[in-house]
């Protein structure tokens, strides 16, 4: 792969990293649920509420993992390059998921 390209998702992923990374900020936020406790039912939701928040932040998270797991093979020089097959990995497939780790036929071998 060309070193033009390789800049070319390098620049995305890092655009990506910084965008989780707010949402991340914004996830564990506590949220304040005021103080009444005379009412289980709002009790119950707020609890379920926050349980969602911290859900998103996981997958968020996740998702950062991705994307500087494929920061580093980009600065290790291994980026595009099949995890599972060592295959190159297709423009096709990095174009809408530059932070993959597999080629498409492994992909589709899962």
């Amino acid at each position: 792969m060309d070193k033009d390209k390789i800049a070319e998702y390098k620049k995305k992923l890092e655009a990506e990293r910084i965008l989780l990374m707010k949402e991340i900020s914004n996830d564990e936020k506590p949220v304040d649920f005021g103080h009444d406790v005379d009412h289980f039912d709002e009790e119950t939701d707020e609890a379920e509420e926050m349980s969602n928040h911290l859900a998103a932040a996981q997958d968020l998270k996740s998702r950062l993992d991705e994307v500087d797991a494929a920061l580093s093979n980009i600065a290790s020089g291994n980026f595009g390059i099949c995890e599972k097959c060592g295959a190159r990995i297709g423009d096709d497939v990095l174009a809408v998921d530059p932070e993959s780790r597999l080629c498409k036929n492994c992909k589709l071998a899962e």
